[in-house]
């Protein structure tokens, strides 16, 4: 009883299961990070962690957009084996299905106290907000920041109603200011800490930030050599030292496990108000590399040695298995997608978790694979900006639609800019990726064939 209550003292399970704690940005670029090439950013505490760590150059996002995306790192799953495709709007009629188990639910179920600080994102009916998915609290918003009255453009269009803030099933009141958000969410995580410093936890924080509109304190506030934009990733990256630095200061710094990421690549047509991907291709909403690579850093001292580099690709699809794997939770009994790279993170082998990982889009539609050091990428439309004049200051520009009408091969290793098709060069492992892509449409379909699936899910729906 003794050995249990000194356990439960530094914030550990009896069992020994580490803490967790998620760090999600929204629409943040490969290249807005120190350690991940930017130089006009500062971000110490992130560059830090990732000493302190393990950083991942070939981590990707499950999807490239908003709702699939959180869908994917919540539930180790396709989105779209689930029905989870693109963003939600407000009022929506189609949520996260509740019998899908989510990671906190996962780790719930193992007596974790479980919260959420943040954007949801998930469908804003009740039945599909956060404390009926796993977490015990939640303050936030339940869709993107920038579904209000108040966006220039989209706001009179799809006359958007006020954006509200939420404390569990409870509005508190509704935005007109942003200003605080980051700086607020940042509060309550590291409230939610110091009061489970004797209980296992896992705490969830997908910012906001920096999805448009863009908003900062007064305290980082042209602090950035990259305008408004960099400020707003200076910030974040204080949200990250305060949470960091409320984990030491309660002790727990060897048994908690800390990850950080965002959802998807930047949203290019917003121009000064956006990311980079540099040196990727295009950006959120495409399966190129710069849609869903991202930057992503993992600190737990009790397991991942500090200072390395891991270079297999490895996708947020395997990020519920991997917590599963180091709290020994079992995995619920519906077929997930993801694998658990907890080996390859702990530097017991340095191979992918999967064999493939699959890029879809849009409703259902299968863009391209990866596979080794290889992308391929079949026939469909994408938009871009390129030769298209930029959005500045809060509006954005016009993306042109192109249509890629072959099937088109990349060598990674080579060529991580996706300039050079190899698909003539390499006739057979176009023919490889394609038999694994016509296993997985098998399962999860592809709408540009027409194709169905035999494995997808409905998700939930209030109808």
């Amino acid at each position: 009883m003794g050995q249990r209550l000194l356990a439960q003292k530094n914030g550990v399970a009896a069992n020994g299961r580490p803490n967790v704690i998620l760090i999600f940005t929204d629409d943040q670029g490969y290249n807005d990070v120190g350690v991940f090439g930017a130089d006009d950013i500062d971000t110490p505490n992130l560059d830090q962690m990732a000493k302190d760590g393990a950083m991942l150059t070939h981590f990707y996002a499950a999807q490239a957009v908003c709702s699939a995306s959180r869908a994917g790192i919540l539930t180790g799953t396709y989105p779209n084996r689930i029905g989870i495709h693109n963003a939600f709007m407000p009022n929506s009629k189609v949520g996260l299905n509740p019998d899908e188990t989510t990671l906190a639910e996962l780790l719930k179920a193992e007596g974790y106290a479980t919260a959420i600080f943040g954007k949801w994102h998930l469908g804003d009916a009740k039945e599909f907000m956060p404390n009926n998915q796993g977490f015990d609290e939640y303050y936030g918003i339940p869709y993107s920041n920038d579904m209000w009255p108040l966006h220039p453009q989209q706001g009179p269009i799809f006359n958007f109603g006020p954006l509200p803030l939420y404390e569990n099933e409870k509005v508190l009141d509704t935005l007109t200011d942003q200003t605080n958000l980051t700086t607020e969410i940042t509060e309550r995580s590291v409230d939610f800490i110091n009061r489970n410093k004797e209980n296992p936890f896992f705490l969830y924080v997908p910012h906001p930030q920096p999805h448009v509109p863009l908003f900062v304190s007064d305290k980082f506030k042209g602090k950035s050599k990259r305008g408004l934009y960099g400020d707003v990733i200076m910030e974040l990256d204080w949200s990250v030292g305060e949470i960091i630095k409320a984990i030491d200061k309660n002790g727990l710094t060897q048994n908690t496990i800390i990850i950080f990421t965002s959802d998807n690549g930047p949203w290019l047509a917003y121009g000064n108000h956006s990311g980079s991907a540099l040196p990727f291709r295009e950006g959120k909403g495409t399966g190129w590399e710069g849609g869903q690579r991202e930057p992503f850093i993992i600190k737990y001292p009790k397991e991942i040695k500090a200072g390395i580099t891991i270079e297999a690709p490895v996708m947020a699809i395997d990020i519920l298995p991997s917590i599963a794997e180091v709290v020994n939770a079992p995995l619920a009994e519906k077929e997930i997608d993801g694998k658990s790279a907890w080996s390859l993170f702990t530097g017991k082998t340095d191979e992918s978790p999967q064999e493939a990982y699959f890029f879809y889009y849009r409703v259902n539609e299968l863009f391209g694979v990866r596979y080794g050091k290889w992308k391929l990428y079949f026939p469909h439309k994408y938009r871009t900006m390129n030769g298209q004049t930029s959005g500045k200051d809060g509006l954005p520009g016009l993306y042109k639609m192109i249509d890629l009408e072959q099937i088109e091969l990349y060598d990674l290793e080579q060529d991580e800019s996706e300039t050079t098709d190899v698909a003539a060069t390499y006739p057979e492992v176009v023919k490889t990726i394609i038999k694994l892509a016509d296993d997985m449409r098998a399962k999860l379909g592809d709408s540009l064939l027409d194709i169905k699936g035999s494995e997808t899910r409905s998700p939930g729906r209030i109808d």
